[in-house]
């Protein structure tokens, strides 16, 4: 029997409408906006608003509790249109989208009609909170601590390198209400008004600067038995399954803005002259180009059946998001980079857009997970640990 091209290769009508979508969005509202945004460090609650208008802030929460009810790939096509406009605020709109989908996965009939209506249209905006200053990759190690009394439950911990921290309305919260280890942890959703919850300083960072890095810091901070999302002892599993399609996020958000790089690498070749004939007429950037669109196609067809082994819930689909986590972000890093070394002194400036995209992107090979955790992952499947 042939094999299918267009069943197993091509993405159907709906989902390539969407992306039409989410391309001219970013086109419209996120690019010529983004290089403002980055040097301002401002935070585009509005714009994201009019993505949510879209359906993009719920993209795979259920269709009877508000959302979209799309598939995985149909998200990660949608968050790498988006990154063509601007990396960092596609980022966003994906922890957003995470935090929404584990309400609606795990949480009860209270907590999803408390929380979904204003998180499906960013009334509401949503943070996600495990890494803290002493435990990045070895998340099971935790120390945040929520003791448990009669009026509900009382923090006391600090929450690293959280996006949105201080103008998130929301924040799922991994803490410790157990012993050591992945066993001792739960999750709770914690609102911005919860009495003892404070902020740090927005950190000054390399690049995501259109949105804010705050610390989240709890100080006898108190909230209800009802924050708890699902049952105690049950967090660890659930931050895991939402990295699980975190890491298909940010990797097509890497894809997205090296597509950009490299589109704009391709129309300045084609401009620039030297030695008398345009840039693009010499086989060493023939070559150059060359490899960078077939190591981002690649990273692309590895993503989408990491989707697809996700939407499926295949019991290798974690190594499979691993796998295509590591690649995504690896290769797109390397393609807006080789971008910049095109366009030579003028990609080391801001006018043309290349080296916020370089900047942007340099951080995902290290949230949701660095890639050494992703190889440690893929590795402990192969060995059947």
């Amino acid at each position: 029997m042939p094999l299918d091209e267009a069943a197993v290769f091509e993405l159907p009508d709906a989902t390539r409408e969407l992306r039409e979508t989410a391309l001219a969005f970013a086109r419209d509202r996120l690019a010529p906006n983004a290089q403002d945004w980055d040097e301002r460090k401002h935070f585009p609650v509005e714009v994201l608003r009019e993505a949510a208008a879209l359906g993009m802030a719920a993209l795979y929460v259920r269709e009877e509790s508000g959302g979209a009810g799309l598939t995985r790939l149909d998200a990660a096509v949608v968050f790498e249109a988006l990154a063509t406009g601007c990396p960092t605020t596609s980022a966003f709109l994906s922890i957003h989208n995470m935090v929404a989908w584990m309400i609606d996965r795990f949480g009860d009939d209270a907590q999803r009609a408390e929380w979904l209506p204003s998180l499906v249209t960013m009334d509401k905006i949503a943070s996600y909170c495990l890494t803290e200053p002493g435990a990045g990759s070895d998340a099971a190690a935790l120390s945040t601590r929520a003791v448990r009394d009669n009026q509900g439950y009382v923090l006391n911990g600090v929450k690293q390198f959280i996006s949105g921290a201080g103008s998130s309305d929301l924040y799922l919260t991994m803490v410790r209400t157990g012993g050591p280890g992945a066993n001792g942890i739960s999750a709770l959703l914690i609102p911005k008004d919860a009495p003892g919850l404070s902020f740090g300083a927005n950190e000054r960072k390399m690049g995501w600067n259109a949105q804010p890095t705050r610390q989240v810091i709890f100080e006898d901070a108190r909230v209800p038995a009802t924050a708890l999302l699902g049952e105690e002892g049950q967090g660890f599993r659930f931050a895991m399954a939402g990295l699980d399609g975190g890491r298909l996020n940010i990797g097509a958000c890497s894809l997205g803005g090296a597509q950009r790089a490299l589109d704009i690498a391709l129309a300045y070749v084609q401009e620039r002259k030297a030695f008398g004939q345009n840039v693009a007429k010499f086989q060493a950037t023939q070559f150059r180009l060359a490899d960078m669109a077939t190591e981002l196609e690649a990273a692309r067809t590895l993503l989408w059946r990491a989707c697809a082994k996700l939407d499926a819930k295949a019991p290798d689909a974690t190594a499979f998001c691993a796998m295509a986590k590591r690649f995504a972000t690896d290769t797109g890093f390397r393609v807006a980079d080789e971008a910049l070394q095109l366009l030579g002194g003028y990609g080391y400036l801001s006018d043309y857009g290349v080296e916020k995209i370089v900047r942007d992107l340099r951080v995902h090979r290290i949230l949701e997970g660095t890639n050494e955790i992703m190889r440690l992952i893929v590795a402990r499947t192969l060995l059947g640990r």
